[in-house]
């Protein structure tokens, strides 16, 4: 195997190492860079072993992956009896917490969904089970992610072996 090729599926692999690193750290766009890589190693094999309907799998896995990643974390803040308020503070403490790290990412929408929803409401307990519910549906949006994740790496390897 020739040298550029040998860095092309090296930098595939980079991506994809990256990519289901970002599926647990928000922080990382993890299913875009996954399907990158699986892109990269696609055509540097000419398309061989990951064709068109591989690869629009692996694009309906990353969008769907996606969408349920983006709005879990509204949905149990809204399954909770969020008001408008609280699901502006979890959009806008996702925003800032992008820029405390790890903790940041985690807590930022728990803490923004609370202070709308006392904002709002004035109540300290609805205020609190609001929180609680953004980050439990942040966790269900995760583990969404994480599935979609390795359905795209099930995808792959099926279609590059079989």
């Amino acid at each position: 195997m020739p040298l550029p090729d040998i860095a092309g599926y090296a930098g595939a692999t980079v991506l994809v190492l990256l990519g289901l690193t970002g599926t647990i750290f928000p922080a990382l766009p993890g299913l875009p860079l996954m399907f990158g890589g699986f892109l990269l190693a696609a055509w540097l094999d000419d398309f061989q072993h990951l064709g068109p309907l591989t690869l629009l799998v692996l694009v309906v896995l990353t969008c769907v992956g996606l969408l349920i990643d983006a709005f879990a974390g509204l949905l149990g803040a809204k399954a909770t009896g969020a008001s408008r308020q609280a699901l502006w503070g979890a959009f806008i403490g996702s925003l800032v917490g992008l820029f405390f790290g790890l903790p940041g990412v985690l807590l930022g929408p728990l803490l923004g969904a609370a202070a709308g929803e006392f904002a709002a409401r004035q109540d300290l307990r609805q205020a609190g089970r609001v929180g609680i519910g953004t980050f439990l549906g942040f966790i269900i949006g995760t583990v969404a992610k994480i599935g979609c994740a390795f359905a795209m790496l099930a995808t792959v390897m099926l279609a590059w072996f079989l």
